[in-house]
C-alpha cells in the first residue's frame, strides 16, 4: 500500500483554514445570537473537526472502510447532538430574580427555620 503525499501548501491552507474558524468561533461568542448560540458554535466546531480529521489524520486518502467507519461515526454523532439539542429546546431557560436554576437539597429544609 502506498502513502499518499500531501503538499504543505494544502497543509497551509487547511491551517489557515483552521485559523479563520478559530477567529470565527471567537467572534461568535461574544455575540447574542439567542437560540441559535448552541448551532453556530457547534456547526464551527464540526467543520473545524471535519477538516482536522480528512487532512491530519489523512482520513481523505484512507481505503473506503476507514470512510465508511468515520460517516458512520459522524452519524451517530449528528443522533446524539439532536437528542441532546431537543432535551435542551424543551428545558425552561427563565428564572425568577434572586432565584437559581438549582433546587435546594431536601436535607436543607429540614434544618432552616
Amino acid at each position: 500500500m502506498s502513502e499518499h503525499i500531501v503538499s504543505p501548501k494544502t497543509y497551509l491552507l487547511i491551517f489557515l483554514s483552521l485559523m479563520l474558524g478559530t477567529g470565527l468561533t471567537v467572534w461568535a461568542a461574544f455575540q447574542n445570537f439567542g437560540k441559535f448560540n448552541i448551532v453556530i458554535a457547534l456547526g464551527i466546531a464540526t467543520i473545524k473537526a471535519t477538516l482536522v480529521v480528512l487532512y491530519f489524520m489523512h482520513a481523505r486518502y484512507s481505503p473506503k472502510r476507514t470512510q465508511l467507519v468515520i460517516v458512520c461515526s459522524v452519524f451517530w454523532l449528528a443522533i446524539m447532538l439532536a437528542l441532546t439539542l431537543s432535551d435542551y429546546d424543551t428545558r425552561s431557560h427563565e428564572t425568577q430574580p434572586g432565584e437559581g436554576r438549582l433546587v435546594q437539597p431536601a436535607a436543607s429544609c429540614l434544618f432552616s427555620a
